[in-house]
């Protein structure tokens, strides 16, 4: 483990901030630790001047996205305008975004970390002020309503809301959350997990880089790192289902695959150990797409796809094609089969993907689906259990099923889902959280309380499920 750690270097920061910081020290930091407000619930922004609005200095916009001060000469520009402002006055190449209170540079177009921000600018707001009238503010009125213990905001390091997503639904994820302690510490300030951030760099090297990531391969990765440092220590082993590191305890379910010969009905059974199911959008009914734009968007006839859509199609019988012939043992020779999947044993935690990106090495061309997806708030996995699906497809002529689950809840309900807007190479990550039967939107560092509609209509890219028994008992706590 030495020897991996020596050998590991941690990706470069933007040069461009490095630049700033060499040039300016931590002079520009300070300079507007006066403007800064912070609100009860750890958020900072900016507020140069109580009765102004702050509006672009070259499209006097102030309400077309987000606005950004220049930490060299106090000038706002929009988003549209940030790069122009940088190649008018060289050096000039990182500002603060006025709302949010984060690093922003202009050149990458993209927020930066900086821990030295934290320290000059964020600790004097929460650990200054705050411990006079803001706490007595908060107290009063986290007494009355308050958000849930362990909801807190996590700071974007640089193009890691990826991460954040995936880390606000592993937070909250029952029978997971103990994992994470630090979290529900009381502290409602918003948390910079730079910690994991560069353990998770050490654990896979390839990914690491302050580039935008996939969610849904961070979350895997994070799952095989937790497993590879608990696994280990318990002895136990992975392939078998047998694992007792927490993320199989929790996570980890088994699907089942039957390959039925179409000559003779010979049926070759295999159980596979998962810790979540990707889910394909049947797009067969999408209009013509436009491989340019990167985007896949139905016709308006098309209506809309459901998550309990997808889950048939994962577990409807299927044709291999005559490239995938398999050898059957009955036939002693090559044959064509069909093949359907089925879930043997649910996990605690149900984890669902949705396959919005997809790539093609024959078209040499990559796709975003941007397809609404309904989605039920409470599921019930039965119609796609191995029993269930055998049985449609055996009926009376099987005897004795063996079914090893029946102590295993399948109704489940939502708690967690991470969604992604933008384009396939560009966009951002946020999740919606489920907590006492109230919605929260985490945006970052940002927490907002939203109404159920808002998570109806939202481009969900994972869905977290747990089982129902478990749901109720977590709100009860």
């Amino acid at each position: 483990m030495a020897t991996r750690n020596s050998v590991f270097a941690n990706p470069k920061p933007c040069e461009h901030l490095a630049d700033y910081k060499l040039r300016h020290g931590l002079s520009g930091y300070k300079s507007i630790q006066k403007w800064l407000k912070a609100n009860p619930y750890g958020n900072t922004s900016i507020k140069m001047c109580e009765t102004k609005i702050p509006r672009c200095l070259f499209c006097s916009g102030y309400h077309q996205g987000r606005l950004f001060l220049c930490l060299i000469c106090s000038s706002v520009s929009c988003s549209d305008h940030t790069l122009l402002h940088t190649q008018s006055e060289y050096g000039h190449d990182i500002a603060v975004d006025i709302e949010r209170s984060e690093l922003y540079c202009c050149l990458c177009s993209d927020q930066v970390y900086d821990p030295d921000f934290d320290k000059v600018v964020v600790s004097k707001i929460f650990y200054g002020y705050a411990k006079s009238k803001l706490l007595v503010s908060m107290s009063d009125r986290r007494a009355k309503s308050c958000y849930p213990l362990g909801l807190r905001g996590l700071n974007n390091l640089g193009s890691t809301c990826f991460m954040n997503s995936v880390l606000q639904a592993l937070l909250h994820a029952p029978s997971f959350w103990n994992y994470f302690l630090t979290v529900y510490s009381g502290n409602r300030t918003p948390y910079s997990p730079a910690q994991f951030l560069y353990s998770w760099w050490h654990h896979s090297a390839n990914l690491a880089s302050y580039e935008q990531q996939d969610a849904h391969e961070f979350f895997i990765s994070v799952l095989d790192g937790i497993h590879e440092r608990e696994g280990k220590e318990r002895n136990s082993n992975k392939d078998n289902g047998g694992c007792q590191c927490i993320a199989h305890r929790v996570f980890s379910g088994m699907l089942r695959s039957d390959v039925t010969c179409t000559a003779c009905g010979f049926t070759s059974t295999t159980y596979d150990p998962c810790v979540d199911i990707s889910l394909n959008m049947d797009t067969t009914n999408f209009s013509s797409v436009d491989v340019a734009s990167k985007s896949v968007r139905p016709n308006e006839d098309t209506g809309r796809s459901t998550l309990l859509a997808c889950l048939d199609l994962f577990t409807r019988p299927e044709r291999l094609g005559s490239d995938q012939k398999l050898y059957c043992q009955n036939c002693q020779e090559r044959r064509d089969s069909m093949k359907q999947m089925s879930i043997k044993r649910l996990p605690l935690v149900l984890s669902l993907h949705i396959k919005r990106f997809e790539h093609s090495s024959l078209r040499r061309s990559s796709r975003k689906i941007d397809w609404f997806l309904q989605f039920p708030f409470s599921l019930d996995m039965t119609p796609y259990l191995s029993p269930s699906i055998v049985r449609n497809r055996f009926g009376n002529r099987i005897f004795g099923f063996e079914s090893d689950e029946s102590d295993i809840s399948s109704e489940f309900e939502v708690f967690a889902v991470v969604t992604h807007s933008g384009m396939l190479d560009s966009g951002h990550y946020v999740t919606y959280l489920r907590l006492q039967d109230q919605w929260y939107k985490c945006d970052d560092a940002w927490i907002t309380e939203v109404d159920e509609r808002i998570v109806r209509a939202a481009q969900c890219y994972m869905i977290f499920y747990v089982q129902k028994m478990l749901y109720c008992k977590a709100n009860e706590d």
